[in-house]
Parts: C-alpha cells; sequence; structure tokens
C-alpha cells in the first residue's frame, strides 16, 4: 500500500502570504465576482438553451443558479477561515488526502485550460462580425499573447483589468435589459416579418414548457456550463486585502447575479423576439437589436462579447498560474512552477498554462467546428467534479476542526449536510443527462479516463517519492 502526506501533516503552500500580493481591493473582488457570471455561456451558448426548453429556461438557470450558489457558499465558509491562492486543491490536501489535493488542483487547471480553448476558439467568430478576411486562428493568437502579458505584470493589474472588463460587461447586459423593456413597452419593430415584442411572448408559443420537462433537464447541462467560473472567488482570497470581509459579500450577491444577468436577460430576449426564431448563427444578444433594427446596438453588443471572451480567459489564466504555483508547494506539480517574480506572479505557472493553452491556437485551424462544441463539454464534466469536490472537502473540514471550531466559523454554509448531498445528487443528475446530448457524451469518456489518469500519476508520483527515500537513507 502507497504511503502518503496526511491531512493533519499538511501545510499550507509557502509565499501564500509572502509571495502573493494583497492588492485586490473590495472592487476587484466584487467586479471578478461579477463578471466570473457573465461570459461565453450567457452571451453565446444561452441561443442553444433556449432552444431546448423554450422560455422555461428561466426555471434551469434558477435551479443550476441556486445549486452554484450552495457550492460558492461550501468555498466560501473554508475561503475566509483560511483565505489562499490555492483554494479548492489547497483545502482538499489540508483537510481530505494529499491525493484529493493532487486530483483537484489537477482537475482544475485542466477545466481552466478547456476553458481557455473554448473562448479562444469563439473569439475569431466576434471578431469577423466585423473583419471576415481576419482568420480565426491569428485571433486566437492574439488574444492569447495580450491575455498573457496582462498576467505576467502582477495581481494589480490583473485585477484592474478584470474590474473594467466585468464593468463593460454588467453595463451592456444592464443597459440591453432597459433598452429591452422600451422596445417591448413601445412595441418597436423593424422586422415585418416578426409579431411586436411583448412578454407574452413566454407563453403564446406552445406555452411556458413549450419543451416540456425533458427540455429544462436537458438544458440544465448547457446552464452549468454557464455558470463555471464562479468559484474564481475563492482563488482571489490569497490575494485579496480584505478577504474576511469581500469574499463573503461577494459570495453573497450570486444569487441577484443570476436573477438580473441571466433570467432577468433572458426574459427580455424573449420577450422582444419569439424563442423559436432565436437560430443560434449569432448571440441572441445580438441578433434580437439586428432583428428590431436599432443601428449601432448589435455592434455594441458584439464588442460586450468580445470583452467577455477576454475577462473569461483572463482569469482562467490568472487561476491556473495560481494552481501549479499550490501543487508545486504541495509537491504535486515539479518543483519550477514554484517560481515567483518579484511583483508576486507565479511566472512559471502562467507561461506554462500560456504555452498549452497555445493548443488552442491549433484546434482552431485545423477542426473549428471541433473547437467549441467538444471543448464545452469536456469544460463541464471537468466543473462538475470540480464542484463535487468542493462540497465533499467542506464536509471533511467541518469534521477535522470538530464541532467546537465550526460553531464558531465566520461565514457557514446552509443546511449542514443535508445541502452536501442535494448538490452531489444534482452533479450526479448533469452527469447523467449528458449521456442525451450527443455533443456532452464525448465528456463522459473523457471524465472517468482523466479522473483515472490522474489516481495513476499520484500513485507513480508516491512510488517514485517512496523509491528515492529508500535510495537517500541506503
Amino acid at each position: 500500500m502507497s504511503t502518503q502526506t496526511t491531512p493533519e501533516r499538511a501545510t499550507a503552500p509557502e509565499g501564500t502570504t509572502g509571495g502573493f500580493k494583497r492588492e485586490l481591493k473590495n472592487r476587484h473582488i466584487q467586479m471578478i465576482a461579477l463578471g466570473g457570471a457573465i461570459g461565453t455561456g450567457l452571451f453565446y451558448g444561452s441561443a442553444e438553451s433556449i432552444g431546448l426548453a423554450g422560455p422555461a429556461i428561466l426555471l434551469a438557470y434558477l435551479v443550476g443558479g441556486a445549486m452554484i450558489f450552495l457550492v460558492v457558499r461550501a468555498l466560501g465558509e473554508m475561503s475566509v477561515d483560511d483565505p489562499n491562492s490555492g483554494a479548492f486543491s489547497h483545502y482538499a490536501y489540508k483537510n481530505w488526502s494529499a491525493r484529493a489535493g493532487f486530483v483537484s488542483g489537477w482537475n482544475y487547471w485542466f477545466n481552466y485550460i478547456a476553458v481557455a480553448m473554448v473562448e479562444l476558439a469563439v473569439v475569431g467568430g466576434f471578431v469577423n462580425y466585423w473583419f471576415p478576411g481576419v482568420p480565426k486562428w491569428l485571433s486566437a493568437a492574439f488574444f492569447l499573447v495580450s491575455i498573457t502579458a496582462i498576467n505576467l505584470i502582477g495581481v494589480k493589474a490583473f485585477g484592474e483589468f478584470e474590474f473594467w472588463f466585468a464593468m463593460i460587461k454588467v453595463a451592456a447586459v444592464i443597459g440591453m435589459i432597459v433598452l429591452g423593456l422600451v422596445v417591448v413597452v413601445w412595441g418597436i419593430n423593424n422586422n415585418p416579418g416578426l409579431p411586436d415584442p411583448s412578454f407574452a411572448h413566454l407563453v403564446d408559443d406552445g406555452g411556458f414548457f413549450a419543451q416540456g420537462g425533458s427540455g429544462i433537464l436537458l438544458a440544465l447541462v448547457v446552464v452549468m456550463f454557464s455558470f463555471g467560473g464562479t468559484e474564481l472567488i475563492g482563488i482571489t482570497a490569497g490575494e485579496a486585502d480584505e478577504p474576511r470581509r469581500s469574499i463573503p459579500k461577494a459570495i453573497n450577491q450570486v444569487i441577484w447575479r443570476i436573477l438580473i444577468f441571466y433570467i432577468g436577460a433572458l426574459a427580455i430576449i424573449m420577450a422582444v423576439i419569439p424563442w423559436g426564431t432565436i437560430d443560434g448563427k449569432m448571440s441572441p444578444f445580438v441578433q434580437i437589436f439586428d432583428n428590431v433594427g436599432i443601428s449601432g446596438a448589435a455592434h455594441i453588443l458584439n464588442l460586450v462579447v468580445l470583452t467577455a471572451v477576454m475577462s473569461v480567459y483572463n482569469s482562467a489564466l490568472y487561476s491556473n498560474g495560481r494552481m501549479l504555483y499550490s501543487l508545486a508547494h504541495q509537491g504535486n506539480a515539479p518543483a519550477y512552477l514554484k517560481q515567483m517574480s518579484p511583483n508576486g506572479v507565479p511566472v512559471a505557472g502562467v507561461l506554462t498554462s500560456s504555452a498549452v493553452t497555445v493548443l488552442a491556437v491549433i484546434v482552431v485551424l485545423i477542426w473549428p467546428d471541433f473547437a467549441f462544441k467538444y471543448l464545452m463539454s469536456i469544460a463541464t464534466i471537468a466543473g462538475i467534479i470540480n464542484w463535487s469536490m468542493i462540497m465533499v472537502t467542506q464536509r471533511k473540514f467541518r469534521r477535522r476542526i470538530g464541532p467546537e471550531a465550526a460553531a464558531k466559523l465566520q461565514f457557514k454554509m446552509p443546511g449542514g449536510e443535508v445541502t452536501t448531498w442535494v448538490v452531489l445528487a444534482f452533479m450526479l443528475l448533469v452527469v447523467v443527462l449528458m449521456a442525451f446530448n450527443d455533443a456532452y457524451r464525448t465528456a463522459l469518456v473523457v471524465g472517468p479516463l482523466w479522473v483515472g489518469g490522474l489516481l495513476l500519476a499520484y500513485e507513480i508520483k508516491v512510488r517514485r517519492s517512496q523509491k528515492l527515500e529508500i535510495a537517500t537513507v541506503d
């Protein structure tokens, strides 16, 4: 039987409070958390989810959003007690086992590599809205280099860029909601082939449950991809200047963010243009204003979608650099990944993640249709594994500290153990539902193979360590 570091002996990675700079202000944390809920899944993937569920997609986002809120509350409980840039991997390592820390950290890194590839796979389409002649792979390469440069400047630069990226997205969605309300109230309609805008569209084309209960269930898979990135709040805890104040505030705002930016925005979209006419050829946010003939709005929204893509990739690279750094200090990644620049950037982790993501440019060049469809499914299964491990780790955390310390926790997850089982059951349901969607079946093969590969890699690492120890003693 292989030996491993026990949870009690596991310690926080070096540099958590030394090498890293606590330069993320409360406003950065709030906007990073806010922007984490607004990305490609909303602007680009919402067309697919609307097609699957019809108007009832609003319920799918409400249920999925409630589950994600509970996941980030579980993460928040641990982040406030122990702010650390290693986040889920650090907590799994400390409270569960070294093996769990290894699997959690590498899975999250893999998750965000897939997400980064998804974002870079679609960025060319938005550039082509204005410049049809620009190759999609060239757009992907340009943004990869630009975002890598931003991350290497320092965490304060990352925070500022992400603040303004998020600000643009938030302002745009709120502006779209307000403009959509005006269109509905005034009945603006410059497309004679469509009925006048009205909230009646939510029920007059087959009813609210136009696609039935099965449509809602199938849409849950796409919905859960949309919420990927919300857990980034936990990564920022290690570089927040006041984590015990800013993290709870950011997490508690998740619910109203979901209500406004998903349910509110999609309700307006389906009121302006009947859900059955949302064809998915372009972002529904762009399509509705093209169809009602509002000059310039589609160009503005295309810019916003492009900003959203840059924002998500910016966050992906940020979190992956920190995760590799944490894994290296656990002994679960090559030692060179411990390298920290004088300005507090885990430079080796950032550059390594960026180099691997270069594969996205190649994928876009060779298999443009594959890029978005299948990478999104792989990112979704990796996200589900990550969220499930967060829930289990939170229970392990409670057991480690004991009931007396648990009673004094500053930011407790609501519902206790019942919440854990509810969320885990929901995640299992989403995995089962993936089998009913051709695009997501690939993930059901890749996911188990990936986890099995991680477990095998961990055992190989442990045995090599044991052989080195024996050789050293001899």
